[in-house]
């Protein structure tokens, strides 16, 4: 695809995304023109191009000016980004409190990620008073809107009976909607749940699943568990968990294989 680009065009937000993947640099200056042209969506993908370094030097506090600027004026997403960077201190110093007031805005329009984030903190106590009552909430709006990470949280507030009635079908299924949406830790749960009923076979494919995409942190905590299981095809992924983990980064790779493979000998 060939773009001609004028300065004066400002192009919709379909048509910046589209740009992005064909031209990145070229679509960054577009960007750039429609978020100057008080385009919202422009000035919330602004920022996130900013933050990646997506066809466009990589700033983060530039990235949080133009996430607040858009956020100043209703974009959802935009006050969601804002809160990840106070969360994080991305182009600013970590501040929960802000982040808080960032994520319950962007729940308060409705956006998914919004409550998520905003029920993170909730439940963590981070930047709010901790209130797991609440924290479930905003998960349960966030499942109930598709949003996989949410349904794997949601279903462990129920198989757990926290601040709710303990309810192991509606949590096993929470876990499978959100295995099938795409979320390694729902991944994760839904394969313990199968596992229990004797489905070997598939819970060893979701945990395959699981593996490909997980986080370090993920990938870390969850090759520890794998080695209690009772079951030896189970046992035989943490492994693969542990040489997955020392390919995307794990700087403690040669001590903790050293620890599996002992602990692999004793069970």
């Amino acid at each position: 695809m060939s773009w001609n680009l004028r300065r004066q065009e400002v192009l919709d937000d379909d048509q910046l995304r589209a740009m992005l993947q064909d031209n990145p640099a070229n679509a960054a200056k577009a960007i750039l023109i429609a978020a100057q042209a008080n385009m919202l969506d422009a000035q919330a993908l602004l920022g996130q191009i900013l933050l990646d370094g997506t066809g466009i030097e990589q700033d983060a506090a530039l990235a949080l000016v133009w996430f607040q600027i858009a956020a100043r004026n209703g974009h959802a997403m935009a006050n969601n980004m804002a809160g990840r960077c106070h969360e994080h201190g991305w182009g600013c110093e970590p501040d929960t409190a802000k982040a808080a007031e960032y994520y319950r805005l962007a729940a308060e329009s409705g956006l998914d990620w919004g409550f998520y984030n905003y029920g993170n903190l909730l439940a963590t106590g981070r930047g709010v008073n901790k209130d797991q009552a609440r924290a479930r909430a905003c998960y349960r709006k966030a499942a109930q809107m598709g949003h996989a990470k949410s349904m794997n949280l949601l279903g462990r507030y129920l198989e757990e009976g926290l601040c709710c009635q303990q309810d192991l079908p509606a949590a096993h299924d929470w876990y499978r909607r959100s295995a099938e949406g795409g979320d390694f830790r729902g991944q994760f749960s839904h394969a313990a749940v199968l596992a229990d009923a004797g489905r070997i076979g598939d819970a060893v494919s979701w945990l395959r699943t699981a593996l490909s995409i997980g986080n370090l942190s993920f990938l870390r905590v969850s090759r520890k568990t794998l080695l209690t299981s009772r079951h030896a095809d189970i046992r035989a992924l943490a492994l693969d968990y542990h040489r997955r983990a020392a390919q995307v980064g794990d700087r403690d790779d040669n001590d903790a294989l050293s620890i599996l493979l002992a602990e692999t000998s004793e069970i």
